[in-house]
């Protein structure tokens, strides 16, 4: 068994979370924040059987596409005037755990 720890874009939460379900996976949402940009994330986790890691993988890949948006950089000198950046958000960070035990009560 495996546990799936994947940090993904608010924004692509409720896609990601409504096709994990609909394909029969139970999935744990948590909020949490980005330290660099401090956007918002959700940070899921999902406990599978081995053989079926790459198809919640796929999901979120699927549903959790990157892409660039346009931020105000900050600058200390002109706060009236300040410069957009573009930057890619989305995507996701996932980890795969090995489950040593699992009990549910």
């Amino acid at each position: 068994m495996k546990l799936i720890v994947a940090i993904v874009h608010d924004d692509d939460t409720r896609d990601i979370t409504d096709k994990l379900s609909k394909a029969g996976f139970s999935v744990t949402k948590l909020s949490s924040s980005g330290g660099f940009l401090k956007l918002g994330n959700t940070t899921l986790i999902c406990g599978v059987d081995d053989d079926k890691v790459q198809e919640v993988v796929k999901i979120i890949e699927e549903e959790g596409k990157s892409r660039t948006q346009l931020m105000p950089v900050s600058s200390g000198l002109f706060k009236a005037i300040q410069p957009l950046s573009e930057i890619t958000v989305g995507g996701a960070t996932i980890f795969v755990l090995n489950v040593e035990d699992f009990i549910k009560l």
